[in-house]
C-alpha cells in the first residue's frame, strides 16, 4: 500500500491497526517502524477473568464446549 504525505502527516487506516490502540513508532535505517505496544484483541482477554460455579470437571461436554467457543470466535 502506498500512502502519501501531507503537511500534517501521514494517515494510516484503521483496518491497518486492527483493534490496536497504543503503537510505538521508531525510525531506525531509513525507515520507520511502527509497532503495537499492547494487543487489545478479546482473544488474548479469554480465560484472563475466569467464573465460579457448581459445575464439576466432566459436567460439560468438551465437544459443544469447543464448538461453542468457536462460534464465538468466527461470528463475534
Amino acid at each position: 500500500m502506498k500512502l502519501t504525505a501531507t503537511e500534517k502527516g501521514l494517515l494510516i487506516p484503521k483496518k491497518l491497526l486492527r483493534e490496536n490502540q497504543e503503537f510505538e513508532i521508531v525510525q531506525e535505517y531509513g525507515k520507520i517502524v511502527i509497532t503495537s505496544i499492547k494487543q487489545t484483541s478479546s482473544i488474548w482477554d479469554l480465560g484472563s477473568t475466569p467464573v465460579e460455579c457448581d459445575v464439576k470437571d466432566g459436567a460439560i461436554s468438551t465437544i459443544i464446549t469447543s464448538i461453542t467457543h468457536e462460534r464465538y470466535l468466527l461470528f463475534r
